[in-house]
Formats: C-alpha cells, sequence, structure tokens
C-alpha cells in the first residue's frame, strides 16, 4: 500500500511536468497551421494541438489528485481520479490519432498548393523583392521554387524572362544577388517542400509519440489508485 502511495506522488508530479509538455506541442501545431493556414483549405488540422491543450488542461487536477491520494487516501477523490484518468485517455489516443493522420493529409496538400502558388506568381527580373505568399515563404525557409529553382523556369511567367528566378529565392547573406540564373551559387539551392514538410510534421509527429507515453503513465496510476481502492468498503465504490 506505500509502495502504491509513492507511484501515485510521484506520478503527480510527473503529470503537471507533463503538462507543460502538451501545452508546447498544442501551441506548436496550433501557431504552425496559423501561419500557414493559405497553403490548406482544411479549417479542422489544427485540431490535434487543441486536443494536447486540452489534455495539459486536465493533467493539472489529475496530479493534485494524485498527491492528494498518496497523503490521505479519500474514495470521492480516487473515483474522481479514475475518471479523470480515463478521460485523458481518450483524448490522448484521439490526438495521436488524429496528428498521425493529418501528417500524410497535409504532406499531400501541401505540394499542390505550392505548385499553385509558384504558378500564379508575378514576378519581373531586376524587381524590388516581392510580397506574395510564395515569396514569404522563400525567405523565411530561405528554399527556392517546390522542389528548387528549376520549378520557376516551368511557369507562365518564365516565358518573358527565363533568365532569372525571384529574388526571394536569393540567400540572406548574398545581398547583391538579383535572382540571375547565370550565377546560381547565391540562390537557395534546396525546395520548400521539403523544408516546410519537416517544420510541420515535427509538432505533429511530437504529439503523436507524446501521447502513448504519457498514456502509459496513466495506466500505471490507475492501477496503483486501483490497488488503494481494494482497502475502501465496498458500498463506498458502488458508485463505479
Amino acid at each position: 500500500r506505500s509502495f502504491a502511495q509513492s507511484v501515485l506522488k510521484f506520478l503527480g508530479f510527473i503529470f503537471w511536468g507533463t503538462a507543460v509538455v502538451q501545452v508546447f506541442g498544442g501551441v506548436s501545431v496550433i501557431l504552425m497551421f496559423k501561419n500557414y493556414r493559405y497553403l490548406f483549405q482544411d479549417s479542422y488540422l489544427p485540431l490535434p494541438g487543441w486536443l494536447a491543450l486540452a489534455t495539459a488542461l486536465m493533467l493539472l487536477p489529475t496530479g493534485l489528485l494524485a498527491v492528494s491520494i498518496s497523503v490521505k487516501c479519500s474514495h470521492t477523490q480516487q473515483e474522481t481520479l479514475m475518471y479523470l484518468l480515463l478521460l485523458l485517455l481518450c483524448l490522448e489516443m484521439s490526438s495521436a490519432a488524429l496528428a498521425f493522420s493529418y501528417s500524410a493529409k497535409t504532406a499531400s496538400q501541401l505540394e499542390s498548393a505550392m505548385g499553385y502558388l509558384v504558378h500564379q506568381h508575378n514576378w519581373m527580373c531586376s524587381q524590388d523583392p516581392g510580397n506574395s505568399s510564395m515569396d514569404v515563404i522563400q525567405r523565411k525557409l530561405q528554399c527556392c521554387g517546390v522542389h528548387n529553382y528549376t520549378d520557376w523556369l516551368k511557369t507562365s511567367s518564365s516565358r518573358y524572362h527565363s533568365v532569372c528566378v525571384p529574388e526571394s529565392c536569393c540567400k540572406e547573406k548574398n545581398s547583391h544577388c538579383r535572382g540571375d540564373l547565370s550565377h546560381v551559387e547565391p540562390l537557395s539551392d534546396k525546395g520548400c517542400l521539403k523544408k516546410l514538410e519537416d517544420q510541420l510534421s515535427f509538432p505533429m509527429l511530437y504529439i503523436f509519440w507524446s501521447c502513448p507515453a504519457l498514456s502509459i503513465l496513466e495506466l500505471l496510476a490507475a492501477v496503483s489508485n486501483g490497488f488503494l481502492m481494494r482497502y475502501q468498503p465496498f458500498h463506498e465504490l458502488c458508485i463505479l
């Protein structure tokens, strides 16, 4: 019994720490899709992030109950803890499943969306850097085109000026770059698709792997709490 109480107390503090982990993952997913919302048609893609925040919010009272039960067993608190652990388990499994599913879905949407932005981009050689969505992505990620700079040579605009690419393809350290294809060294040699996929998949995979790990801890807490509930009279536990 004392060992089960010690385990519950330890897990209570762990739950408070994992709440911070869930907040980090949830906020990362929400902000990531907010920053690149113009690339996606579906508005529900940040849902795993919101579920992670809901999980973090519920972990706070769950940890408090676990610590409280380790000090003084109360059948009401034990029952409440069991319900919270069950609800947390459902939230985390849902969040992990959605994160895995949406990771594959966003990868397929990104290529078509970025290809459309490149095709619709109107650019001219020797102009100031543009402010279109594709220009913003290329400057922020230090990339050029969907797969590489040659994607710009396949657009409708390239027939008028096929010797250059938008200035947003230039590397930051090359202040004199104007997108001239006669000198490709100052241009970013990596495409934006791979970089953006990596940036978007990290928070999704973060949530996907953190949820099963947290679920194992919650099952351990449920087992420890269930062991302590054996010492309660049966009529006090009939609500379960």
